[in-house]
């Protein structure tokens, strides 16, 4: 007859022991090795197993097995920072890499009160969306609530994605692109689907845009979604339509949970907005057209538990006490001159492109795409010489992609950078056009050829030169390749001492990562770049400046270059934004006329940025309305008609205006308090080991291992090299290696890694070490014994100190029940040979920090330890009682949390017994 066993039960089976996790049925045993990670989880079919599966009990420490206070110390921080199951209620803090604000655990709280998790997240960039997310993601894996789920973002934020999960949350993703979707998919049987065989998935919507490959993921689809730059798949365009039918699939699924991020929830398309809406629930697509404020505010208040917006100032000013989670935002403009040949050299072009635009005829197609190549002419123009000479040789050459103009003049990227930082071809079709191109290509080479005399560069150098004197570490945006890579030949000159990296869309993005990665041991350090890294790989740990060569004309893109350096994660308390412009430059003046300095003016009367209204036709009379008068050449206006009224622009960026207004008086998230998350988040991680604790076991166990923390500079250096070469092998495959400064709290100084309790190192030392101690024969490096006797000043009377894992049954009450399994370091401390209990929990650990003031003989200690194993029976009683009162703590504290996210499931805890007791120690008073 089987025996049933219940969760948190061990067993014995295939010659190791197990802990019994929640099973599926009576005849299939879920299971993970005593000594082993949630990866070595298997399950038994218990009808099949050769030897059947017996009761097992976790072995008591022996007296053959005696280490130093120094080695219980490391073994009790080993214990506590190797667990990642806790019984508490963010389950999710032991697997975490990073230390989220306090503000970023209101979408989780959020989260953790509805059945079924749809949300929209619509915080200001740079706030921490992705932590967001990661946080609800990793706390529903730990719950048990989902066991898969999926990633859909635009291709360049696939790897930032994947490194997020790794790094951040423990979690090792796949990602799924184009070139990559083959490899995954090799081995795999026929009817097996990748998002089958990979748990975790970062999917590129450039990948799954086709139709077999969106029914493909719809079928295999897990129930958990989180959709990056959602907002970038509900617009009217046929690329943003098929982006929506199959979310609209997924959507029509009203078990999958799903998150959608966007900083531009509402761009001032109604509908568009009221899509995005209707994929958290189909009613919201029908926001009330009654005035009733009854009808109103019922719907607000619906939307509120699914929808969170915060803008910087919300978190900084509103009682979260974040003043330190974002650096000081110092922007500013400069200008410059052009004087001599570069002056001239506009004016004949913008000539040019007038007699051009004049034989464009009535057609209004012509006349608009005359429009626009006179703009994108411009554009490259104003960037410079060696911009302008590709453009103009482009149109001599007839290279002309009439649709490619149009995202080019309007930086637009509908969620996917394109890489677009190509000078664009632009008609040309008359002979008597040659001569003129002929005659500005030279022009172009030869300003090209003077760069040392060209205003904006030598202006760009002096902004440099009092930047670079107060530790600026720079970000030089280009939009055009031969702007960049001009810029980059000039910077290496004026600055030999300094390392310049230039980056376009000539390479591809592995590229860009390695190239940005290579930076990383650069004291001294520039980078140039176009839009191609305006998106997809965050740059705050390496730079802390921004400048703005070329205007961006779309303020979301300028917006999002800033936003690179400009985030959460900047170490440097202040960052600087610097746009350069012509003074006298006809194209930036009309620009910052109809564009940047509305944008600007619509952020501040708002606080938040507003996305630039698709209205291109608009854009385009208004723009070249405000060329032509910034002109230096008298040019007759009343000849041109832009076919568009120039104040329609204008009106819809009112409409856009007006809506953010509104949208963020209706929706704005205030119900949840400081003071209702910071407490319980503050108490789990005390429990869980935080930096000091941290900290103390890196320094301990990287001397056990003659590996010690370097301490000779301003921050301690980690030499990996030199640990042993199992752990090494292991650091090397996440990309930890050579020698690094690293610092133990969350907010290090710039250029120095961030080692948390889920760092790999500390994993990888406390995991090790735990195992080894348990089991010497499979240890990775020397393994700590188990038991030990000392003297100590601070024992009044013997004491004798247990080191435990207590183990907690999780009964989930809600829609529906659920049993989890989770597990504690903790101990507890007995006085003399009575079972009276002296401390519990930290403060029974405490005791083993207290310093030893003498030694023991060998011999004394095994006697001691001895004795201590003898009176071990006398405790269980106490023990019990201790872990069942801890239990009800629990229970309490789950509580807590659930009142203050204004519901959700409620959570019993109850303890497994008997308790495993990892260490035994007996302190012995220095009379004694």
């Amino acid at each position: 007859m089987n025996v049933r066993y219940a969760p948190g039960d061990l067993v014995e089976a295939r010659g190791r022991e197990w802990v019994v996790l929640p099973s599926p049925d009576d005849g299939i045993l879920n299971v993970r090795p005593l000594l082993g990670s949630e990866e070595d989880t298997q399950r038994l079919i218990l009808s099949l197993e050769r030897a059947p599966v017996k009761p097992a009990t976790f072995a008591l420490p022996e007296t053959d097995r005696i280490d130093t206070q120094d080695g219980a110390r490391l073994l009790a921080d080993a214990l506590r920072l190797s667990l990642r199951r806790g019984a508490g209620p963010f389950r999710s803090a032991a697997h975490l890499g990073v230390e989220p604000r306090a503000y970023q655990l209101v979408p989780l709280m959020m989260a953790l009160k509805l059945p079924v998790v749809r949300m929209l997240i619509a915080d200001d960039v740079g706030i921490g969306k992705t932590i967001e997310a990661g946080l609800i993601v990793r706390e529903l894996l730990d719950r048990g609530t989902i066991d898969r789920f999926s990633v859909i973002c635009p291709p360049h934020l696939v790897d930032q994605w994947v490194s997020e999960l790794a790094e951040k949350f423990d979690i090792d993703a796949a990602a799924v692109t184009s070139a990559r979707a083959r490899s995954l998919e090799r081995g795999l049987p026929v009817s097996q689907s990748l998002f089958e065989a990979y748990p975790f998935t970062v999917v590129s919507l450039d990948y799954i845009k086709t139709d077999g490959r969106r029914d493909d993921f719809a079928r295999a689809c897990p129930n958990m979604i989180i959709v990056d730059e959602a907002h970038t798949c509900v617009g009217g365009a046929r690329g943003r339509h098929q982006r929506y039918e199959l979310l609209q699939r997924l959507a029509a699924d009203e078990t999958r949970q799903m998150l959608f991020l966007t900083a531009t929830p509402h761009s001032g398309n109604e509908d568009a907005f009221d899509r995005l809406l209707s994929l958290i629930h189909a009613d919201f697509a029908d926001r009330p057209s009654s005035l009733d404020p009854n009808v109103q505010e019922r719907f607000r208040r619906r939307l509120a538990q699914h929808y969170v917006q915060r803008r910087r100032p919300d978190i900084v000013e509103g009682g979260w006490n974040e003043t330190r989670a974002f650096a000081k935002h110092m922007k500013t403009d400069v200008s410059y001159v052009l004087a001599g040949d570069f002056a001239d050299f506009q004016d004949k072009v913008l000539d040019y492109c007038m007699a051009v635009t004049e034989r464009a005829g009535p057609e209004q197609a012509r006349r608009r795409l005359a429009f626009w190549g006179t703009l994108a002419l411009m554009r490259c123009v104003g960037s410079s010489p060696a911009a302008a000479r590709n453009a103009l040789r482009n149109r001599l050459s007839g290279i002309s992609d009439a649709e490619a103009i149009e995202p080019v003049i309007f930086d637009e990227t509908d969620g996917l950078i394109d890489d677009s930082d190509v000078e664009p071809g632009t008609p040309n079709s008359t002979d008597e056009e040659v001569n003129a191109l002929n005659e500005l290509i030279a022009c172009a080479e030869n300003l090209d050829s003077k760069r040392d005399l060209d205003p904006k560069i030598a202006h760009l150098k002096k902004v440099m030169k009092e930047i670079l004197q107060i530790d600026a570490k720079p970000v030089v945006f280009c939009r055009f390749i031969a702007t960049a890579e001009a810029v980059g030949e000039e910077l290496r000159k004026a600055y030999p001492g300094h390392y310049v990296e230039v980056i376009t869309g000539i390479l591809p993005p592995e590229e860009r990562r390695a190239r940005i990665d290579r930076m990383e041991d650069k004291e001294k350090r520039i980078l140039v770049a176009t839009d191609c890294l305006s998106e997809g790989i965050n740059l705050q740990s390496l730079f802390n400046s921004v400048i703005h060569y070329d205007l961006s004309w779309n303020p979301t893109r300028h917006q999002q270059r800033e936003g690179r350096v400009d985030r959460y994660g900047q170490r440097a308390k202040q960052v600087m934004s610097i746009t350069m412009f012509g003074e006298n430059s006809a194209i930036d003046g009309a620009v910052l006329q109809v564009i940047i300095r509305k944008a600007e003016a619509i952020q501040k009367a708002t606080g938040i940025a507003v996305p630039m209204p698709e209205d291109n036709d608009g854009v385009t009379a208004a723009l070249m309305q405000a060329l032509l008068l910034r002109s230096t050449t008298k040019r007759s206006q009343l000849a041109f008609d832009f076919g568009t009224p120039t104040t329609r622009f204008e009106a819809k960026w009112r409409d856009a205006e007006e809506n953010a207004k509104a949208t963020r008086a209706r929706y704005a998230q205030n119900a949840l308090k400081p003071e209702e998350v910071i407490p319980e988040w503050s108490r789990m991680r005390a429990l869980n080991g935080g930096p000091l604790e941290v900290a103390r076991f890196a320094d301990r166990a990287l001397k056990r291992l003659n590996a010690p923390l370097d301490r000779t500079g301003k921050a301690p250096l980690v030499h990996f090299q030199a640990l042993p070469e199992r752990l090494r092998e292991r650091l090397e495959l996440r990309g930890v290696k050579g020698t690094r400064r690293v610092a133990f709290e969350d907010d290090p100084a710039p250029e120095t890694m961030y080692i948390g309790r889920a760092h790999p190192l500390i994993a990888g030392l406390a995991e090790g070490m735990t195992e080894g101690a348990l089991d010497p024969r499979a240890a990775s490096f020397e393994p700590l014994g188990r038991t030990g006797a000392w003297r100590t000043n601070a024992a009044r009377e013997m004491t004798t100190l247990l080191l435990l894992r207590l183990r907690f049954k999780l009964i989930t009450s809600g829609k529906t029940n659920k049993l989890m399994l989770a597990e504690e370091a903790t101990g507890i401390a007995f006085s003399g040979m009575s079972n009276v209990i002296m401390s519990i929990g930290t403060d029974a650990l405490a005791l083993l920090e207290q310093e030893a003031s003498g030694n023991l003989e060998s011999m004394a200690i095994a006697r001691q330890v001895t004795r201590a194993l003898e009176r071990y029976p006398h405790y269980h009683n106490a023990i019990a009682a201790f872990a069942k009162a801890r239990a009800d703590v629990l229970s309490d504290d789950h509580l807590r949390l659930t009142e203050a996210a204004r519901g959700g499931a409620t959570v019993e805890v109850q303890a497994v017994m008997p308790a495993d007791v990892i260490g035994i120690y007996v302190l012995l008073p220095e009379n004694a």
